[in-house]
């Protein structure tokens, strides 16, 4: 039997390999770290890498949660609507993302009207091409309580950076009944998300090989012929298949010539050892620095996206800056347990090329098979969304598809 050789244990490769293992093929999936996940992985001390969310919208999403039984593990947090409170006046309301459910002037964003309605809607018009900002220029309080901070968590990139093209994509989705419904992990993405993405794996019979790091790969007539891994390298049979599953600049150095994205956006994330009696709570900030809190039993973590001007600073300052804005937001929304003046002690965690920079001059899209034997996933290779969990899983699917057709 022929062997696929997926290299790469991020979401994108997890789904490709699992597509391809119940498919019947001989799979190998191969991961430079010590742990699957990429950047949706699970810390060595049990915390996440960051506040991750999912939109019900997000049908690939959903379909590979229940595809490795894990979608009991992703909750919806706050099924009335997003909490937000705004340090500017000290306002605390919740605000409906579905608009069907704007008809309940209680949960409307502020600033909608008629007008800015219209402006709602032409931003999920497909084809154009000005930035977020721009397009909503005229209605700022609109654009300040709902469009900016979605385009910041939806793209990691700043309004006035942002292209219209990508959010109107996530817009169109969350249109949809039901899509708008905000889910997150109960405990957390290493138990909810990454394990059981590998035992499906495994019970599928695929093979992983962590500590795995590919450093190249030889090519003949066009072909992958061998994988150059760290401890020696593996021939790729007349009947093997490749799928690189890697961040883009790990494909430009091994594949010279395949347009990748050249700029980058960080992220930043804080998690506070701070126990609470629960339940899972989901907040959104405006005039903080902190843009979202996830607040679980076992700590409590925010997340700045786009956070070019703050990923330089160290944990204990950060801690001291954003913990009045979570205890803030805690006091007002009477989460419970204690919520002390004094920061509990954090961990930062900093991706300082978290996601491609989805700004108006985005680099044409690479090929899916830039061999006859080779295909590319990752969430950056989609680009009929923006570089997020949704659109990782799609472009391992596509993939592994590709793949299957032969």
């Amino acid at each position: 039997m022929n062997t696929v050789h997926v290299v790469g244990a991020g979401v994108a490769g997890l789904a490709a390999a699992l597509a391809l293992a119940r498919a019947g093929r001989r799979v190998v999936l191969h991961e430079a770290t010590p742990q699957a996940g990429g950047r949706c992985r699970a810390l060595p001390d049990g915390t996440d890498n960051g506040t991750h969310a999912l939109m019900a919208g997000n049908r690939a999403a959903m379909a590979f949660l229940r595809a490795i039984g894990a979608r009991a593990g992703w909750i919806e947090p706050e099924p009335t609507g997003l909490p937000v409170f705004d340090l500017a006046d000290g306002s605390a309301r919740r605000i409906a993302l579905a608009p069907l459910a704007w008809r309940d002037p209680s949960r409307r964003p502020p600033g909608l009207s008629l007008r800015a309605l219209g402006a709602l809607a032409g931003l999920a018009w497909p084809g154009r091409q000005v930035s977020v900002a721009t397009a909503m220029r005229g209605h700022p309080e609109l654009h300040r309580a709902l469009i900016e901070p979605l385009t910041v968590a939806a793209l990691n990139t700043p309004a006035d950076e942002a292209s219209v093209a990508p959010l109107g994509a996530v817009l169109r989705r969350l249109a949809l009944p039901g899509a708008a419904r905000v889910l997150v992990a109960e405990h957390g993405l290493g138990p909810d998300l990454v394990a059981p993405a590998v035992a499906a794996l495994r019970a599928a019979g695929a093979t992983m090989r962590t500590n795995h790091r590919l450093r190249d790969i030889a090519e003949d007539n066009h072909r992958i012929a061998a994988l150059d891994f760290a401890d020696g390298a593996t021939a790729i049979g007349a009947s093997d298949a490749v799928i690189l599953a890697l961040p883009p600049w790990e494909v430009e150095r091994m594949l010279p010539g395949i347009p990748v994205p050249q700029r980058h956006a960080p992220i930043l994330n804080l998690h506070f050892a701070h126990r609470t009696p629960g339940p899972v709570r989901f907040i959104g900030l405006l005039g903080a620095l902190s843009q979202w809190v996830l607040v679980r039993p076992t700590g409590v973590s925010i997340t700045v996206s786009a956070a070019d001007d703050d990923i330089a600073w160290d944990a204990d300052a950060l801690a001291a800056r954003v913990w009045p804005e979570i205890r803030a937001a805690a006091l007002a929304f009477a989460l419970p347990g204690e919520w002390p003046e004094t920061p509990p002690p954090a961990r930062a965690v900093k991706e300082r090329r978290a996601t491609p920079r989805h700004d108006l001059d985005p680099p044409p899209p690479p090929p899916l098979r830039p061999r006859v034997n080779l295909l590319l996933a990752g969430d950056w290779t989609y680009r009929a969304l923006p570089a997020t969990i949704e659109a990782a899983i799609r472009s391992g699917t596509a993939a592994a598809r590709a793949v299957l057709r032969g």
